[in-house]
């Protein structure tokens, strides 16, 4: 564990609270992408497959239960909740996701550090999550209309991989050995996906003006 590291993990965890906040308080789900959010879930639910066999700290599964519960609860929000459903905007939110997932799979079974279950799965979950923001933040663009919460929310998921970089190079520089390509290929595909989305959210920030992303 260390700064970075550390700093990842809270704004991980600040993304899934604020996005928790506008759907249990608020009772909306405006302007969030339901595709994304089941691409989450089944990125938790593909890499924590060894929550009850690894014990590594009580840290660590206090963490994977978090994001396993949260990701799946914002799910059943948005598919099941009589009130906070209505909100959601199904006819925006096309992205045909699953159309990612296929191909990460297959690329999982190819690339990867054993071939095993577990880490083609884990491997999976990496290529995934690289690219489950992408249905969120084509419904921003087509919207257009991209509320605070919505818009920390993203920002905040976006921080969060890239102080997972900072903590990679961290962790390069003091710990010998410390190679993992997959993860830092991954991420750093990940974290490119959001640089259109951070320079007009700071350019909001600088002006003081509502967050739009350009169609």
């Amino acid at each position: 564990m260390n700064i970075f590291r550390l700093a990842g993990d809270m704004t991980h965890l600040a993304s899934v609270l604020v996005l928790l906040l506008k759907i249990h308080t608020i009772k909306s789900c405006a302007g969030v992408s339901l595709k994304t959010q089941e691409l989450y879930a089944i990125v938790f639910a593909t890499r924590y497959l060894d929550l009850f066999t690894n014990y590594v700290s009580l840290y660590n599964t206090l963490m994977k239960i978090i994001f396993l519960v949260s990701s799946f609860s914002i799910v059943w929000y948005m598919r099941r909740h009589k009130i906070v459903r209505r909100s959601y905007d199904k006819d925006q939110d096309t992205f045909r996701h699953y159309f990612l997932i296929v191909p990460c799979l297959l690329l999982a079974l190819v690339i990867n550090e054993k071939f095993t279950f577990k880490e083609v799965m884990w491997a999976f979950s990496l290529y995934l999550e690289a690219v489950a923001i992408l249905p969120q933040l084509v419904l921003l663009q087509r919207t257009r209309n991209i509320d605070n919460l919505t818009g920390q929310y993203v920002f905040l998921l976006g921080a969060y991989r890239a102080f997972y970089i900072l903590n990679w190079i961290y962790r390069y520089f003091t710990q010998p050995h410390f190679v993992h390509w997959i993860s830092w290929v991954s991420g750093l595909v990940q974290t490119l996906l959001y640089a259109d989305f951070f320079y007009y959210y700071f350019q909001s920030w600088k002006n003081n003006a509502k967050l739009e992303l350009p169609a």
